[in-house]
């Protein structure tokens, strides 16, 4: 797709780093280069004044990312773009049916009330919940990470959903600042919330993370 839009060798086209390496081989593969832009910490996709803040005269292009089934402010990114002549590109999560869409909405109300010590996600316009994704506050990755084993400890199937930032990757290493990014890498934790999932498997996964109350204390 970057190719045929003329995107190329010199060029250079802002992505996120929060997610995983597929955006950034691809401009690499049309021979331009990914220049990574930091986050928005409640969607979890690209900023746009932090894409704004790493256009050069060789900008061509950006990608943007929904997340997790929240979708980005595109409304404000197609106005970047325009403002900067640059092709703005989607790249949309998989898609769901209605339904499914409507029951994990119930099972993510659900979590919403009932979890304790953990961020629940900002639900906002559009959300799908094609991920439920919390936050472990405290001291970043060991909390997190220990939470994370003790809940599936107790039978809970979570998982990290952005384990290593692409600009962390070798391939890709970056010396840039993405604060958001890395604060998101290191305190996400994706929670079941699949339509499949009954009243009393609910129950368990909040039970599970209610329990676990004193891990999410930050130390001083």
């Amino acid at each position: 797709m970057l190719r045929a839009a003329g995107v190329g060798v010199g060029d250079e086209v802002v992505v996120p780093a929060f997610g995983n390496a597929e955006v950034a081989e691809a401009v690499a593969l049309a021979g331009a280069l990914p220049v990574f832009a930091d986050i928005d910490p409640v969607t979890y996709c690209i900023e746009p004044a932090a894409v704004e803040a790493v256009i050069t005269p060789r900008t061509a292009a950006l990608v943007v990312v929904h997340r997790f089934g929240r979708p980005a402010d595109l409304g404000r990114l197609h106005m970047l773009g325009r403002r900067h002549g640059l092709l703005v590109l989607e790249r949309s999560e998989t898609e769901a049916s209605y339904d499914e869409i409507a029951r994990r909405r119930e099972r993510a109300a659900y979590l919403d009330a009932k979890l304790r010590g953990v961020r629940t996600p900002d639900g906002g316009d559009g959300h799908t919940y094609q991920q439920y994704v919390v936050r472990v506050p405290g001291n970043g990755r060991p909390d997190r990470d220990a939470f994370a084993r003790a809940v599936r400890a107790r039978g809970v199937d979570c998982r990290v959903p952005v384990k290593t930032p692409v600009h962390r990757l070798p391939e890709f290493r970056r010396c840039v600042s993405l604060p958001e990014t890395e604060r998101a890498a290191d305190e996400t934790l994706s929670l079941p919330v699949d339509g499949s999932l009954t009243k009393r498997d609910m129950q368990r996964i909040a039970a599970a993370c209610n329990q676990l109350g004193g891990l999410l204390q930050p130390a001083f």
